[in-house]
């Protein structure tokens, strides 16, 4: 079953460009991992979104996208929680495509 993770971050005054860039230039060589976007939301807010080919594919990289955390955790302010992220994911329980007729 096709999984998918959400993350947001909040990134500190300034640092956007250098947030993007790291983000961007960070590894992806994730066994199961489909396609992954970041997507500017707000002003110094942003998210991404991974697609996997299952659950057990996107836990098993968990290390990996923690080392990419690593890379860039400097340019990130604090969630309300205290992390330097607000991660969410699962398993789609309804997926539809482009043209898709039946949804």
């Amino acid at each position: 079953m096709t999984a998918f993770n959400s993350v947001r971050f909040r990134v500190k005054p300034g640092l956007d460009d250098e947030f993007v860039e790291l983000f961007r230039s960070a590894p992806r060589n994730f066994a199961g991992l489909r396609k992954m976007a970041l997507i500017k939301s707000g002003d110094g807010t942003f998210f991404s979104i991974g697609e996997w080919d299952s659950f057990q594919h996107m836990t098993d990289a968990r290390p990996k996208m923690i080392a990419n955390l690593d890379r860039f955790r400097h340019t990130l302010q604090q969630q309300l929680d205290g992390g330097p992220t607000d991660a969410v994911s699962g398993e789609a329980v309804f997926e539809t495509g482009v043209g898709d007729k039946s949804a």
